[in-house]
Parts: C-alpha cells; sequence; structure tokens
C-alpha cells in the first residue's frame, strides 16, 4: 500500500498573533510553527492503514526550508520518509498547492492520500479536493469513519443534521477531522529515529497567484454588555432590544 500524507506548518493555535507592517502579513519572528493539528489525524490514519494493510508511508509538505519541521514531527509519529517541495513563494492560493502536489504525488502510483480537512493558519480547506480533482480519484472530505481494504474504502463523513456514508474504490482521497481517531504522540525514541529517515527536497515553482492578499485586520472589539433590568420586568424592553437595534427576532 503505497500511502501519501500531506501536511502543513502551521502558527501554534496558542500563539498571538500580530500583523505585519505591510497590512497583509504576520509577525512570524517570536511565533511558534507546529504541524498542522487536523494534519495529525491525518498522519495517525495512515499509521493505523499502513499497520492493517502493510506498504509505505511518505509525508509531503509544501513551503520553504522551515516547513521541514512539520514533516519531522509526522516521522517521528511514524512515517517513513518524508518529501519537502520547497519554494521561496507565498503558498496562498489553493489551487497552485494542489498543482504542485498533484504533480508530485501523480506519478508514483498512490494508493491512498490523506489531508487534515484544513490548516488552521488560513482555513481554506479546498487543497485536498483540488488534488483528488485534479488526479482524478475519488475525494471525500471531513471523513468521521473510515475502514480500507486493499482495493476499496467504506466509511462515514459527518453533515449537518446527521451522516453521510459512503463508499470508492481506490485509489482515493481523504481529509480527515477530529473524531477520525487519536493521533499518538512522538516518543523520545520516535524523534530520535526521525533525525535518520530520508527527506528529500525539491525545488518548485508555483507560478502565477490568482489569490491576492490585500489586506488583514484583526476581529472588531466586542461591545461591552448592559444590564436592562431584572426578572420578569425585563422581558418586554429585552424582546424590544433584539427586535429593534440586534434585529434577531
Amino acid at each position: 500500500m503505497n500511502i501519501y500524507v500531506c501536511v502543513k506548518q502551521v502558527p501554534d493555535t496558542e500563539a498571538r498573533i500580530q500583523i505585519a507592517e505591510d497590512g497583509k502579513s504576520i509577525e512570524t519572528g517570536e511565533i511558534n510553527f507546529i504541524l498542522n493539528p487536523f494534519d495529525e489525524f491525518a498522519v495517525e490514519e495512515a499509521l493505523r492503514t499502513q499497520e492493517k494493510l502493510g506498504g509505505e508511508v511518505t509525508v509531503v509538505s509544501l513551503g520553504n526550508e522551515n516547513a521541514a519541521a512539520a514533516i519531522r514531527t509526522a516521522m517521528a509519529m511514524g512515517a517513513d520518509k518524508g518529501l519537502l517541495l520547497r519554494t521561496a513563494e507565498p503558498a496562498d492560493d489553493p489551487l497552485l498547492v494542489a498543482r504542485a502536489l498533484a504533480r508530485e504525488i501523480g506519478g508514483s502510483g498512490v494508493d491512498v492520500v490523506f489531508f487534515g480537512k484544513q490548516a488552521v493558519g488560513n482555513e481554506h480547506g479546498q487543497v485536498g479536493i483540488l488534488v483528488a480533482e485534479l488526479l482524478g480519484i475519488p475525494g471525500i472530505s471531513e471523513v468521521s469513519g473510515l475502514e480500507l481494504s486493499a482495493e476499496s474504502a467504506k466509511g462515514k463523513r459527518e453533515i449537518e443534521g446527521g451522516s453521510e456514508f459512503f463508499e470508492c474504490p481506490l485509489p482515493a482521497m481523504f481529509t480527515t477531522q477530529k473524531g477520525l481517531n487519536e493521533p499518538r504522540y512522538p516518543s523520545l525514541k520516535g524523534r530520535m529515529a526521525a533525525k535518520k529517515k530520508p527527506l528529500e527536497e525539491k525545488a518548485v515553482t508555483l507560478g502565477e497567484s490568482q489569490l491576492v492578499v490585500e489586506k488583514l485586520n484583526y476581529p472588531p472589539q466586542r461591545e461591552r454588555g448592559r444590564v436592562i433590568g431584572q426578572g420578569a420586568a425585563a422581558a418586554g424592553e429585552l424582546v424590544r432590544l433584539l427586535r429593534e437595534e440586534a434585529k434577531v427576532i
């Protein structure tokens, strides 16, 4: 079983984000970068698939040289080898990223491709599905249950108000979400072993982006609440404010 996992390095979810002077990017000097949390579920599912069906797990990431740290984390979890598609260009356009990944994965005889459902850095949630479309294989997003055999897959995904069950042939692409599994933590032994596993680098050029970031803004400050009364006597005023000011009823 030839298994690929596509991962991304993102700012720590607990980091305090500051907009850079250009107003279009963030200050990265003091930010700790980590493996995208949703990608941890993808790596774990890839490893479980390997344990069940055999084969090899390759972790791929696109970014600058610092993105190698995310690949090393995945290899410390147990992946066999890594590939960094190195680019100095901003990787903001999901289609350009998907094209670069598809070019690399397409000629590898892949059986299964895993992605996290989205990257917490930009929340696009598009790259996995775009890769599946470019490769001409089934693409199932936000998978919450998965059973794989040598030739097919079946499982479920959560939709509004219920669950959707699916079945498809392999090769296929799946994006993973919380609840699919419980990712393992990289052990000290795993981290030491990851340093010796092969990590290949290839320089790639993304081309002209169709997506331009024009401006970043902080979320607006929330207005302070106000007390309009107490008990049943305040109900009428509350209803009036909800209707006339908040306009939610």
